[in-house]
């Protein structure tokens, strides 16, 4: 596990997109739209929130275009996810979930590549592009943008901000969410999907909409203060403020 790491504010925009789950014509749209209409820039930092993989149908095609994005914009921060984690510990890199990656949405992954839920963890690694397992094996743990952590499960309400431990920050829920911490930041989660962005928790914002069930792909921009949303099926962009 990579480990907790201290990012300067940017000097443009700091933004974060929620759980992709393998749309990847939405997230095409979304990053379109914030390129065209609000001048993504170099000097603007984004936040992927982890589960770029899992349950859609073009897992391999939303990593190419992360790639892409990242030679663009070379400080943007990827965060690993709880379906990131099971890929690697099914490859053998980080201990072996076996089947647990299969049944939570893996096979839809290996076959956006072509490959058979079937086949070995070795045949997956070789068949998988050498970027792709360059990009996975490289995921941010978690990190602190000035007043903001950004986690992908959120963080134990116990444990130390620089000792937080793997399992919680891609797999925690209630112990995260039905209890205050103690931080004085405000911690950006995804993992646990809502109909819309949550606000109303104490110091705690979730981000993660529920795109592969359905509903939408979110992004925060935290200092327009605008949600930035594209709907399951969709290419259609909705802008709208904070709540007040």
């Amino acid at each position: 596990m990579k480990p907790f790491r201290k990012i300067d504010s940017p000097i443009g925009r700091l933004i974060a997109i929620g759980d992709i789950h393998a749309c990847c014509k939405e997230l095409e749209a979304l990053l379109g739209f914030l390129k065209a209409e609000r001048g993504l820039s170099s000097e603007d930092l984004v936040v992927f929130m982890g589960d770029y993989i899992d349950r859609g149908s073009d897992a391999a095609g939303v990593i190419k275009m992360l790639l892409q994005f990242q030679q663009e914009f070379p400080s943007t921060v990827f965060l690993k996810g709880n379906h990131e984690d099971m890929l690697l510990d099914h490859l053998g890199f980080e201990g072996n979930q076996g089947s647990v990656f299969i049944v939570n949405g893996g096979a839809a992954t290996l076959a956006s590549y072509g490959i058979s839920a079937s086949e070995s963890s070795d045949q997956v690694a070789l068949k998988m592009p050498t970027s792709h397992l360059g990009f996975l094996l490289n995921l941010d743990s978690y990190v602190m943008v000035d007043k903001f952590v950004f986690a992908h499960a959120g963080l134990h309400p116990l444990k130390p901000l620089d000792g937080q431990k793997s399992r919680d920050l891609f797999w925690i829920r209630e112990e995260f969410i039905g209890n205050i911490h103690p931080f004085e930041i405000t911690v950006v989660f995804g993992h646990t999907p809502y109909k819309n962005v949550l606000f109303n928790l104490p110091y705690k914002i979730g981000i993660d909409t529920g795109l592969v069930y359905g509903n939408m792909l979110s992004c925060v921009d935290f200092t327009s203060k605008e949600i930035v949303q594209v709907r399951l099926g969709t290419t259609k962009i909705t802008v709208r403020g904070f709540p007040s």
